[in-house]
């Protein structure tokens, strides 16, 4: 949904719960413009990113503060309420979920209901005629002539966004749970549903979030104009798609309506990267911070002092907050990119688990962070710590912007980066045509292209998977003689199943060429020494654990790679570490400085998975607590 829309969905909302309610299916229409109906042919430039739920809403009312502060005196146009469809032959039944969801949603959505299949569709097919939307559908199983998988499935098809869903009795699970698999319902409950605060309500509202987050109406919310090989074009880009800011890009080679929209502004070619807000102003070739300034995204601290100070909002950070701040910590949690770290860039994650049907990593990123700020955690991002000092039982926090923190106790979860690659040609095109990981940024410019994807573990595979829903070919660049040594079985068995995926073994890239952008690269094979140069505008790179320390050299102790070290790897030859004054051992994520604890990818000897890196974020926070009763 775009920025103003939001606004106006919203705002329609306050305005109509002040009125009284329409009838079902006579709400107003949306008005649509010639000008709407012309963006939303372009509709594959607009960059929702993996937005879902609440933090996009959150994201949204800080950007709206900015973008429509100039909309005060009416709404321009306005939009039906989304609906909700309540279907089941049973009177009572139906009655019974009605009131239970127009209690809690009615504020929000049009709940609409229907005591058959064939009615249900029949409402469908007037929605659909009126191009208004339907959020959810939720059914009972058993009804005569049309049972609720039949209608679902039947449903898709006028209503293919909503999210869709059963009700079911505990005798008819196992007929819900093939309608998972063979239909792709979404979720199914089962009755009773009370309490419906705990059965019903928070079940609809995650669906809901979902469906909230893909929902794209015309666009008329923020615009980046650039060129497409330009890095800085590429470096904003990803900042608002990490940080699940919604965006339409605009080529200024491809889309005439980008160079109007700059000679409406009365800037040129220049001035370019330019975004465009709503209401009108514009940024000429911003940096991230700067946006994230004027969109209103928080960067400075409300307080001086925090009894707990997170560096790094990857899985191991984000698990530290929530559970740090639900036992009572006053909690900061500073990220210098995006929620989600390394992880969060992830396309699919389908091993994690308590999630069948697989998540992205900013989907996982997002609700790690709706749950945190329930429990009160402070975000800053983008925000960088840039060192760190020890005075008594005080540990201080140096942020890019001169600034310093205090807390009783830090937690380092900074992860790793993508490792550099060292080859001719490579660093003055990286942004343009090379770029590290970036698969959920550049997929759709990647469309009908013939594209490398260079690494072979799980970060790799699932970005050519990603790719290849786009691109016309996607070529796996492995250094190694077989993916089964560094890849899960899962996703080596849907690379074999993917008809445009091409596997190319003991092949490393060993030059890449071009003027202003990336047109070939040279590769040789590890084993024989052949070279072969290919043509491509798209190389993506997915090799090595970088780990991000130097801030912390010369005071917390690192490993040869710069790997933090941590509990009995301290000891050398029995021996406490260095300048160790207290009387036990290090605790078991405590680093050579007490109450300087570190979780996840960026400590010595860590399994690189996202789940190990929650649970090292969570035990670090016990660790955490021992050392505080210890000083307090």
């Amino acid at each position: 949904m775009s920025l103003q829309q939001k606004g106006f969905f919203w705002r329609k909302i306050l305005l109509h719960s002040k009125k009284r309610e329409l009838s079902p299916l006579t709400w107003p229409r949306k008005q649509r413009s010639h000008r709407g109906r012309d963006r939303n042919k372009q509709g594959d430039n607009v960059h929702n990113g993996p937005m879902r739920g609440r933090q996009a809403s959150d994201n949204f009312h800080a950007i709206i503060k900015h973008c429509v502060r100039k909309e005060e005196k009416g709404i321009r146009s306005l939009m039906a309420k989304p609906a909700i469809l309540l279907v089941d032959d049973d009177p009572d039944v139906l009655r019974a979920i009605e009131r239970d969801v127009r209690r809690h949603f009615g504020g929000t959505y049009r709940v609409l209901r229907a005591s058959s299949g064939a009615q249900a569709l029949d409402i469908l097919t007037q929605l659909a005629l009126r191009h208004e939307p339907v959020a959810l559908l939720l059914t009972d199983q058993r009804m005569p002539e049309m049972d609720g998988v039949e209608f679902l499935e039947q449903a898709k098809e006028l209503s293919p966004q909503a999210k869709r869903a059963l009700l079911t009795a505990y005798a008819d699970t196992d007929a819900a749970i093939r309608a998972i698999n063979s239909v792709g319902i979404d979720y199914y409950l089962v009755k009773p549903w009370d309490p419906p605060e705990e059965q019903l309500y928070p079940v609809l509202q995650d669906l809901l979030d979902d469906w909230l987050a893909d929902f794209n109406p015309p666009f008329e919310g923020l615009r980046l104009i650039g060129h497409r090989w330009s890095a800085m074009a590429h470096e904003l880009k990803d900042f608002l798609t990490r940080n699940l800011i919604p965006y339409q890009w605009l080529d200024v080679e491809t889309h005439t309506e980008a160079l109007r929209l700059l000679e409406l502004a009365n800037l040129d070619a220049s001035h370019l990267p330019v975004v465009l807000l709503p209401d009108g102003t514009s940024l000429s070739q911003p940096t991230p911070a700067q946006l994230a300034e004027t969109l209103g995204l928080r960067i400075h601290a409300d307080l001086s002092f925090y009894d707990l100070i997170i560096v790094g909002s990857g899985p191991s950070g984000l698990a530290g907050a929530v559970y740090g701040a639900s036992e009572g910590l006053r909690t900061m949690l500073i990220e210098r990119e995006a929620p989600g770290g390394q992880a969060g860039t992830s396309s699919r994650i389908e091993n994690y688990l308590g999630f069948p049907s697989g998540l992205s990593g900013a989907d996982l990123a997002r609700r790690a962070v709706t749950q945190a700020r329930r429990f009160g955690v402070e975000l800053l991002t983008p925000q960088e710590v840039t060192s760190v000092r020890v005075d008594g039982p005080y540990r201080f926090v140096t942020l890019a912007d001169g600034s310093e923190l205090s807390c009783s106790a830090l937690l380092i979860a900074t992860g790793v980066s993508y490792r550099k690659l060292d080859i001719p040609g490579l660093e003055r095109l990286t942004g343009s045509g090379v770029y590290y990981g970036a698969a959920m940024t550049e997929a759709l410019s990647c469309r009908d292209s013939d594209v490398f994807v260079v690494g072979g573990a799980n970060s790799a595979g699932q970005a050519a998977m990603y790719f290849s829903r786009y691109a016309r070919t996607v070529t796996m660049l492995v250094r190694g003689d077989s993916l089964a040594k560094s890849m899960s079985q899962y996703l080596i068995d849907q690379i074999q199943q993917t008809g445009n995926i091409t596997v190319q073994t003991c092949t490393s890239v060993v030059e890449v060429h071009g003027e202003s952008n990336l047109e070939t690269i040279t590769l040789a094979n590890t084993q024989t020494g052949e070279r072969q140069t290919l043509p491509t505008s798209a190389l993506f790179i997915f090799i090595g654990a970088m780990p991000r320390t130097e801030w912390l050299a010369d005071f917390v102790l690192r490993d040869e790679q710069g790997f933090l070290l941590t509990g009995p790897d301290l000891d050398r030859d029995g021996k406490r570490p260095s300048g160790w004054k207290l009387q036990r051992a290090p605790f078991l994520l405590e680093t050579n400085v007490p109450g300087i604890f570190a979780a996840g990818d960026v400590r010595h000897g860590s399994v690189k998975r996202v789940a190990s890196g929650v649970g090292e974020g969570a035990v670090a926070i016990q660790f955490i607590h021992r050392y505080l009763s210890e000083v307090r």
